[in-house]
């Protein structure tokens, strides 16, 4: 049986359209998501939408249609994003979906009752409608939402609670002990410095009569379960917990990731890991916290009004630049900020100018050279035309016995460029894996410069094709590793070489060339 690997994005607010900040995260999920199954797993990719909550519910006030068609209308969007994007998730999950989830969310929460970790008391506090969250002082910035802006509500009521207190050292426990990972470390620091201060219990209910939109407390029409007892409950409900058909329940869980933004990271590493305990359920295994795309050095949130629609940007430029620029140029950790100017100028530089012009030189001097069929030459001849730059990697991490230049470009690749993207891929550093990619497209750019096959071929036309099969191998293996981040791209370049999905076939070459350029300048 193949090895599973189960990985989530959380489920977007259907409050307004999405925005870049969502595309991001669905960018790196989809990316780990590819690499994985290139590695031969049994992947679940699941995404979805959050439809519940007083913020969903105002929003459909404001625009006067009824909440029914509001969220339908958003959530389709959200759908419809994953498609633009090419996210490869294999479900989406609508909390409003009353055969699908409500089913697993209430089964979940009377699994808490019968531990004893439901209580119902009265509360007085701070409540973020932005946060869809109860909020304390030590929240607020003159007197406002930190992340939002705004001045909380504050509400005064009877709920129900969740005993999350009962939870904390044994949460704290898993988390330090990395059965829990959180990733990056700070996050993980912040976590547990939270936890270091001890939980506290959780609102787990608000009253109907004020939020009707939402799961009804089993037992209870008088109360809705509160938004993050609903909505963190979907990683399982789309399983079919609690189903008469639970297969993919036992198959796929507990998730190998979750990918979420910083803003909600108390829910996931806190809320969520104390709901399983108490359900006697198993904790996911890691939880990827991502940062912001700021513009003008403010968070973007739909509540902010400062969105960037993702969907313009895939439509002017191409769905693989958009994803090159969330993943190689934001911090897949930090915050990362956005200007069209500046995604303009990377895809100039490294797109247009980088491997859209290096794979067209190659290709069209391996068609007009060789009537498009390299084959591969000796190992001496090989040798004679070894990579002469050092690739960036090698000044870092490696001190090879020998400099770069006696080493083949094959060598090169397969025993320095490949184990580095590899261990970054491993550690979900995608913008240092997409890095290590380009500086083999850097380093091959040079080759041609070095030994200028152009001119090579009037004096030694054996050695020129031993250049041009270099190139070519460093060209497929570009491709290889930028399956995962641009899968059109890497499936161009890959059919222009004619090489397939495994790395042993790449011995000989049969070119074809593009019918249209990778990434057309824009100017």
């Amino acid at each position: 049986m193949r090895e599973k690997f189960y990985i989530t994005t959380s489920i977007a607010y259907v409050n307004a359209p999405p925005h870049i900040g969502y595309a991001l995260e669905i960018a790196q999920a989809d990316v780990i998501a590819r690499h994985n199954r290139l590695l031969g797993k049994e992947v679940y990719f699941l995404s979805g939408t959050d439809e519940h909550g007083a913020k969903v519910s105002r929003s459909a006030d404001a625009t006067g249609i009824s909440i029914e068609k509001f969220v339908d209308e958003n959530a389709k969007k959200f759908k419809n994003l994953l498609k633009i994007i090419n996210a490869s998730n294999d479900d989406f999950i609508r909390t409003s979906d009353q055969k699908r989830h409500w089913l697993s969310a209430q089964a979940l929460w009377l699994k808490l009752a019968e531990a004893g970790d439901i209580y119902k008391s009265y509360y007085k506090g701070f409540y973020c409608v932005g946060c869809e969250s109860f909020i304390t002082e030590k929240d607020l910035v003159g007197g406002k939402c930190k992340n939002h802006g705004k001045e909380p509500e504050i509400i005064e009521e009877e709920n129900y609670f969740f005993r999350l207190s009962k939870y904390t050292k044994e949460i704290e426990s898993r988390i330090k002990n990395n059965e829990l990972r959180i990733i990056p470390e700070t996050r993980k620091n912040e976590i547990l410095s939270l936890l270091e201060a001890g939980l506290e219990d959780v609102s787990f209910s608000r009253p109907s009569k004020d939020i009707s939109w939402g799961v009804p407390v089993p037992g209870d029409p008088t109360q809705t379960m509160y938004v993050w007892c609903d909505a963190l409950t979907n990683y399982i409900s789309a399983l079919g917990y609690a189903a008469s058909d639970d297969s993919n329940f036992k198959k796929f869980w507990p998730a190998d990731i979750h990918i979420i933004g910083k803003d909600i990271l108390r829910f996931h590493s806190a809320i969520w890991p104390g709901m399983l305990l108490s359900a006697g359920l198993l904790l996911p295994k890691a939880i990827f916290v991502h940062g912001f795309i700021n513009t003008g050095g403010q968070k973007m949130s739909k509540t902010l009004g400062n969105v960037i629609d993702p969907i313009d940007l895939a439509e002017r430029y191409g769905v693989d630049a958009l994803r090159y620029y969330l993943i190689r140029d934001i911090s897949t950790f930090e915050d990362g900020d956005f200007t069209e100017e500046r995604f303009k100028e990377s895809y100039n530089a490294n797109l247009a100018n980088g491997i859209g012009n290096l794979a067209q030189r190659i290709l069209k001097m391996a068609k007009q050279y060789f009537n498009g069929a390299v084959l591969k030459p000796d190992d001496i001849l090989l040798a004679s035309v070894p990579l002469r730059k050092h690739l960036g990697i090698l000044d870092k991490d490696h001190k090879p016995e020998k400099d770069l230049e006696y080493f083949s470009v094959p060598y090169a690749v397969n025993e320095f460029v490949q184990p580095e993207y590899d261990s970054l891929m491993r550690n979900f550093e995608l913008n240092k894996a997409c890095g290590v990619i380009w500086g083999l497209i850097s380093d091959l750019d040079k080759y041609v410069d070095d030994y200028k096959p152009f001119k090579l071929i009037q004096t030694d036309k054996q050695k020129t094709e031993a250049v041009l099969w270099s190139l070519l191998f460093g060209l497929a293996n570009v491709g290889w590793m930028l399956l995962p981040f641009l899968p059109e791209t890497a499936a161009r370049i890959l059919k222009s070489v004619g090489a397939g999905g495994a790395k042993e076939e790449c011995k000989n070459f049969k070119i074809f060339l593009f019918s249209s350029p990778l990434f057309p300048r824009k100017d």
